[in-house]
């Protein structure tokens, strides 16, 4: 992997780049993840093409968040990224990455194609704001409110989470967590914009996630503003196969871009 640095408005955002041939593949991952947490997809990904992995704001070593954060924030560094990349790219987004990734395609002429897994939008984690605020500086009560109220995982599940070694890496990237569920929920997505959009647009759900909240829910909310859309489901996944089968993500994401 190299790395690559993209300076906007006094803020650096890092990026990771695996090499290759062809039209780049840029990946926006979501809240509670970073380029490291996606190493194991970009690895396992069948394709030749290069691949980036932007550490969004927030994430070690990008910058902080910064004053007046918003997804318009987010968008805007996306658009950097982009124009500083120059050229053709196909763009997958994964959760809050999704709802950027796609918002900022409303706005483009340049790219190839759209993949969004499992995108989110407000209402979306409502009940855990007051909590996660009044947890500030406390990573570990902040990560678990995260699984808890937010992903809706059981207690159990948190306990044995805590134990692992993944609990550490999750720990720095509680930082901007209140901050950036309230950006999510402040936002209107680009729903009306949406169709409009003609290049070919896919949307990844995970098979357990269907119809339940908060994922599949809100799935639907963008499954209905995209018509034209390719709707594939992962068998027997959730939110966070790129953790729990980067594999059979990486195939899923290289058949949708070979379309």
């Amino acid at each position: 992997m190299s790395i690559l640095r993209f300076d906007r408005a006094g803020r650096v955002l890092i990026a990771e780049k695996r090499g290759g041939d062809g039209p780049p593949l840029v990946v926006l991952p979501g809240v509670m993840a970073d380029a490291t947490s996606w190493r194991p997809v970009v690895e396992a990904l069948p394709l030749p093409n290069p691949v980036i992995v932007i550490n969004r704001r927030g994430r070690a070593p990008s910058g902080p968040l910064g004053d007046g954060y918003s997804v318009r924030t987010e968008i805007d560094d996306l658009h950097h990224v982009l124009d500083a990349l120059g050229g053709a790219v196909d763009l997958f987004g994964w959760s809050y990455g999704a709802l950027i990734a796609l918002d900022a395609a409303t706005e483009r002429q340049d790219l190839r194609s759209v993949v969004a897994y499992e995108p989110v939008s407000g209402p979306f984690g409502t009940d855990a704001l007051k909590p996660l605020r009044a947890a500030e500086g406390d990573l570990d009560r902040a990560v678990e409110i995260v699984n808890r109220v937010v992903s809706g995982f059981s207690a159990e599940y948190v306990a044995a989470l805590r134990e692992s070694p993944v609990w550490p890496v999750l720990r720095p990237l509680a930082h901007p967590l209140a901050t950036e569920l309230a950006a999510i929920n402040d936002h209107t997505p680009a729903f009306d914009r949406y169709r409009d959009l003609d290049i070919p647009v896919t949307l990844l759900l995970g098979e357990v996630n269907e119809g339940v909240e908060p994922y599949g829910t809100a799935f639907g909310r963008f499954e209905r503003a995209l018509p034209q859309a390719r709707r594939t489901v992962l068998p027997g996944q959730g939110h966070l196969a790129h953790a729990q089968a980067p594999e059979v993500l990486a195939e899923f994401l290289a058949a949708a871009l070979r379309r």
